[in-house]
């Protein structure tokens, strides 16, 4: 028998979060983001699944992948292009490109495309990342116009810092630089992300950009996705495959950081930082054993992690093992380790298994 350990991948919960979306944002258009291999979960599968009016990548290359694949929907490159020499590709393949940045724009306004390419002009109102000077927003808008390589569709759009704080005043701000920046401008507008979806209804203007709800988890740091009502798309599972009964002050895992206090099983399960689980994961963190919560004792190992089993007498070797997703919200791991569902949804390794359910699926 192969190693236990395998990603699940619900396309129902991926539909029935997109379906969130629309209920949030009703009457809004989706450009849904599917970089960095679908948060995870697999770029090609998941934009084959979602019914979404475009997709948002990082880059060209993610975005030819889905051309490739099949895809015709609209894609938008939310860093727009990197050099002028990818331009030519992006007009043959029909991709939008955010323009965050004086010189893309100069690569436009030099460019002799075989068509014109869709640009959305991406304003910084205060995450201070990417995006053009409001004040400077006017004149290129107008420049991107009156050349022949741009489209007269512009779109404007900007991106929100603190959105998942539901109290910090910084999202209001930023509306009112975006909205100041681009009120004498025709086009479609972009600002919402996950959490101005769900928390800010004012950021959803045309067109809103889910992302980490799309995979069942909340983008706010005071709620989990059940509370928000977001499926899991990703579980990540294994099994226990050893149990060791172990004496009062004996240490387990690697450095001794954790010491039995007394008489009891450990379990090992077969999950490392191999596979994507994080390695500062503290003694503490959450697991589901046989459907009850247990919890990591001990460092996490390359392949495996050790388990306190006290409340676990009717454990056995071959017991299965949720280290996050279904009854298991990856946001308490996240919040555990010190780190974001972002990370650990894509951060699953190679050598773990994928097991799909379709979004038809029973």
């Amino acid at each position: 028998m192969s190693r236990a350990t395998t990603v699940r991948l619900d396309l129902r919960a991926l539909v029935h979060n997109l379906r969130r979306v629309r209920v949030a944002a009703p009457g809004r258009r989706v450009a849904a983001a599917v970089k960095a291999d679908g948060y995870g979960h697999g770029l090609v599968r998941v934009a084959r699944t979602l019914d979404a009016d475009a997709f948002a990548v990082a880059c060209l290359e993610e975005a030819l992948t889905l051309r490739e694949a099949g895809v015709t929907r609209p894609i938008l490159l939310l860093e727009g292009v990197f050099e002028a020499a990818e331009l030519p590709s992006c007009a043959r393949h029909d991709l939008a490109v955010a323009v965050h940045h004086p010189d893309q724009a100069r690569m436009l306004e030099t460019a002799r495309l075989e068509r014109p390419v869709r640009v959305w002009l991406k304003i910084d109102t205060g995450m201070h990342r990417l995006g053009l000077e409001p004040e400077t927003a006017p004149a290129i808008f107008q420049r991107l116009r009156d050349g022949p390589s741009v489209r007269t569709d512009i779109g404007l759009m900007s991106h929100l810092a603190r959105a998942d704080e539901r109290d910090c005043d910084d999202t209001l701000r930023q509306l009112r630089t975006f909205e100041a920046a681009i009120a004498d401008l025709p086009g479609e507008r972009s600002l919402a992300n996950s959490a101005g979806i769900l928390g800010w209804p004012r950021t959803h203007f045309d067109w809103v950009r889910p992302g980490i709800m799309l995979y069942g988890a909340s983008p706010f740091v005071d709620s989990l996705a059940p509370d928000e009502d977001l499926r899991p798309v990703m579980t990540l599972h294994t099994r226990l495959i050893s149990i060791k009964r172990l004496r009062q002050g004996e240490p387990v895992g690697y450095g001794g950081t954790w010491v039995c206090p007394e008489d009891m099983d450990v379990g090992v399960a077969a999950v490392g930082y191999g596979d994507g689980y994080p390695r500062h994961a503290p003694s503490g963190t959450p697991v589901l054993l046989n459907g009850r919560e247990a919890v990591l004792i001990g460092r996490v190992s390359m392949d495996m992690i050790t388990l306190d089993l006290r409340r676990h007498p009717e454990a056995r070797i071959g017991d299965s093992v949720v280290l996050w997703g279904e009854g298991l919200p990856v946001e308490r791991i996240a919040q555990a380790a010190g780190t974001i569902s972002y990370t650990l949804l894509c951060g699953v390794t190679a050598r773990v298994k994928r097991d799909v359910v379709p979004a038809d699926g029973d």
